[in-house]
């Protein structure tokens, strides 16, 4: 994947403290991925980055929407997403990414890619069920949920059948009192 300099933040020439970064995150960031789910994108993404002596730590938060169809009625729908990442960059002697909560940066590093932590956040807070907001409150009129409720099995209510005699004498002693 081409790295995207938009999402490189250059550490080295900070001051110790917080620094704060926004990214518009739409679809042709997902395209670079080759990520192709999501119809449209539109998540604004917050980043604190807290330069220590020793390390840096970045406080990923993000909220938006993404367009999706519906896995019942195959609808799109804008789906409201959000969500945090906590991420710790220490440095060492070579780069390692095996650690999700932690990244290992090569000493004399002066930047950091931050797409890659970016995409996986957004992925990971879209649930793996998607259902048109529409259908959960009864407010969607769709052809495909027709023709399901037409096809739906029936469910008859049976009439309360006859009980024994010798029961209804029983229930009259419960309702003597």
């Amino acid at each position: 994947m081409k790295v995207n300099k938009e999402f490189l933040i250059q550490f080295a020439g900070l001051k110790q403290g917080k620094h704060q970064f926004e990214f518009e995150i739409n679809k042709a960031f997902f395209d670079h991925f080759n990520f192709d789910e999501y119809n449209d994108v539109n998540v604004k993404v917050n980043l604190v980055l807290d330069k220590k002596l020793t390390m840096l730590e970045l406080t990923f938060k993000h909220k938006g929407t993404v367009n999706v169809p519906c896995d019942l009625s195959n609808e799109d729908f804008d789906l409201p997403i959000k969500g945090k990442l906590d991420l710790i960059v220490k440095f060492g002697e070579e780069f390692n990414d095996e650690n999700e909560e932690m990244l290992v940066l090569p000493h004399g590093e002066y930047q950091v890619d931050v797409a890659q932590y970016i995409y996986e956040m957004i992925v990971l807070s879209v649930p793996s069920k998607r259902v048109h907001p529409g259908i959960k409150d009864g407010t969607m009129n769709a052809e495909i949920l027709n023709k399901l409720e037409e096809l739906a099995p029936k469910v008859e209510h049976k009439k309360e059948e006859d009980t024994d005699p010798r029961w209804d004498e029983l229930k009259k002693l419960l309702t003597d009192k």
